[in-house]
């Protein structure tokens, strides 16, 4: 029966009793729920308890939460059922990440995932233990519960016998009205009964109440008295019940009603003119508000389906994403930052039906677990091919090494140059070591060459010759400014064979090196400003002469400056993508965002610049390898 046309009835038989000042009705507790579906209330509770727990347990350790379950052990259980049941999903999602963390250090420090065992500290078993403990005393609080309303039961069928003793009684039934009171303060003061009970038990109640009063025959001014009485009760109750209307929160509104309900329930009976307008009134004012309530959760159903509809297009875009063609780590890294981005979104939507949240978890959970399992993988296969190169180069410093001494001098500069060819075709080690094992291979290396350079003579003539012609050529330079009848290009065109020349030329005595290249470079510079070389163009120029020296000194010099520019490269490729990326979250719709833009784009133009530049010098050194 819906609970408000249970009002109703009761309502109805009331208004056929005489109503003393001090009689009650059934308990507030025996009363049905109105309108509310089981399924939301659960729902509504369970949301209540995790934002009123999640903010103090979320941040707990599983020791933390084993002893906060313990302390919670020693309060009434009624009051923590919602609290233990969260401290036990938290806990087994705690243990979990410790298992996946554990599991994934395991993996990656190159053990077997058979091999893995899982984490076994005893807290689990604790935890078992107290959660047994509470099963425990539930059963035990449930038990005693159901015995009380069996005690509550039998104690208002007493009352009601007795009641009902009274009302055949062929005595002056006056003479029972204290009694009759008594028994229905003592009603009043018993607990809840078994539900199957409440509506017959409340029947009963009632229509011993009716019989009863109509036979003591009441006083018809006391009887309108009380009866305008109720009715100024229930139209305040029906004007709270109205402005509940305005409340903004649901759920708030819909207990509010609930009691009001109950202040109903205890209110006696008004006049039969009003009965049917007053109750009409309330149930109306009900109405609303249970719609709005009854609505509410229509509305979180929707946005569950919704977000059971994102969650879904989620896992089929982690599914469908094809990782079986990745073989870099720079293809694997920007792979994570795609699937790390489909998580991040995943967080944000809120969740599904209750039926449907934790499959589909499990499907996105699985999807997730099949692409970073992949990666495993990959990495574990390529720490073995580093190692593999660590080996192979650390093989090449033990041969190096042997031979830095050697002072055959043509032979041996020969093999080293043939292992510094055969270092550069082996791939990369982990990063941890590369500094390590290229210094030693190239400290090696340079010492032989250091040594051959010492012990090598007939250098003396060449040089001071060099050091003549480089002057000649610095002559012929400045002298291009009195150039007349050469067009710009043709004068361009001069001074870079001019700049070959240099290049080609060989060493000069030290003690003029410095000397000479300044006045070269004066002379070079004044001219590129006079013709209009841009300043990276110079910039190669120059690069040219220096890698001219450089070669002079053995391949590992290039190499070293190859592995130097090579480091450049790759810083400059990175600040530009970072720029590029951070661009990209900037909006231009306001004149300070246009601005931050702007600069932004003219950083990433010179840094391109400078990246070609670079390239170019690459290039020249493989030229010269």
């Amino acid at each position: 029966m819906d609970p408000l046309e249970l009002n109703k009835d009761a309502e109805i038989a009331d208004n056929d009793l005489t109503q003393q000042p001090d009689q009650t009705n059934p308990q507030v507790t025996e009363e049905l729920p109105v309108n509310q579906p089981a399924d939301d209330v659960q729902q509504e509770d369970e949301v209540e308890t995790a934002v009123s727990n999640s903010t103090d347990l979320q941040a707990l350790s599983r020791e933390e939460l084993v002893a906060h379950l313990k302390q919670l052990l020693t309060l009434e259980i009624e009051a923590i059922k919602d609290e233990v049941e969260h401290i036990k999903l938290l806990f087994y999602k705690k243990l979990k990440a410790d298992n996946e963390e554990n599991k994934k250090a395991f993996l990656e420090s190159g053990g077997e995932e058979h091999d893995y065992k899982p984490v076994k500290d005893g807290l689990d078993e604790e935890l078992k233990t107290l959660l047994n403990e509470y099963k425990t005393k539930k059963a035990a609080l449930i038990a005693k519960t159901e015995a009380d309303k069996e005690n509550n039961l039998i104690q208002k069928q007493h009352i009601l016998d007795r009641m009902k003793v009274l009302v055949e009684s062929n005595d002056d039934v006056s003479s029972h009205i204290n009694e009759f009171r008594e028994l229905q303060k003592k009603w009043k003061t018993i607990g809840q009964v078994p539900q199957e009970h409440v509506n017959d038990l409340w029947k009963s109640y009632a229509a011993c109440q009716e019989s009863f009063w109509d036979l003591i025959k009441i006083n018809n001014e006391l009887r309108e008295y009380d009866f305008k009485k109720n009715l100024e009760l229930k139209t305040v109750i029906c004007e709270a019940a109205e402005r509940l209307d305005e409340e903004a929160d649901v759920i708030s509104a819909f207990h509010q009603l609930q009691k009001l309900h109950d202040e109903w329930r205890e209110t006696g009976p008004v006049a039969r003119e009003f009965r049917e307008e007053i109750w009409n009134r309330f149930k109306a004012a009900s109405a609303v508000i249970n719609r709005k309530h009854q609505g509410h959760f229509d509305e979180i159903r929707k946005i569950e389906e919704d977000n059971l509809v994102a969650k879904t297009a989620l896992c089929e875009k982690i599914e469908a994403f094809d990782f079986s063609s990745l073989n870099s780590y720079k293809a694997w890294d920007e792979a994570t930052k795609t699937i790390m981005g489909w998580q991040e979104e995943w967080r944000t939507i809120g969740f599904a039906p209750r039926k449907s949240n934790h499959k589909i978890f499990d499907r996105y959970r699985a999807a997730c677990d099949a692409f970073f399992n992949a990666k495993a993988e990959f990495y574990k296969a390529s720490k073995n091919v580093l190692s593999d190169n660590l080996e192979k180069k650390k093989a090449l410093c033990e041969q190096a090494e042997k031979l830095k001494d050697s002072t055959d001098w043509k032979e041996t500069s020969e093999t080293l140059i043939r292992l510094q060819k055969e270092w550069k075709t082996i791939g990369p080690v982990a990063k941890k070591y590369s500094d390590e094992v290229w210094k030693r291979f190239i400290s090696a290396c340079d010492y032989f060459f250091e040594q051959k350079q010492k012990n090598t003579s007939g250098q003396r003539t060449e040089e001071l010759e060099n050091l003549t012609k480089k002057k000649e050529l610095i002559a012929k330079i400045n002298e291009l400014d009195a150039v007349a009848d050469k067009t710009p290009a043709e004068v361009l065109t001069t001074l870079r064979e001019y700049i070959a020349r240099w290049n080609e030329t060989g060493h000069v005595p030290f003690r003029d090196k410095d000397k000479i290249y300044k006045e070269y470079r004066s002379a070079v510079d004044r001219m590129f400003e006079k013709l209009n070389v841009d300043a990276n163009q110079r910039r190669l120029d120059t690069f040219k002469t220096n890698l001219k020296d450089m070669s002079t000194k053995g391949e590992n010099k290039l190499l070293r400056e190859r592995e130097k520019l090579m480091r450049a490269y790759e810083h400059l490729k990175s600040e530009i993508a970072t720029y590029e990326n951070n661009i990209g979250f900037l909006t231009s719709t306001n004149k300070k965002g246009s601005g931050l833009i702007k600069e932004m784009e003219r950083k990433i133009e010179a840094l391109k610049e400078e990246a070609a530049l670079i390239e170019q010098k690459i290039t020249l050194i493989e030229e010269s390898l």
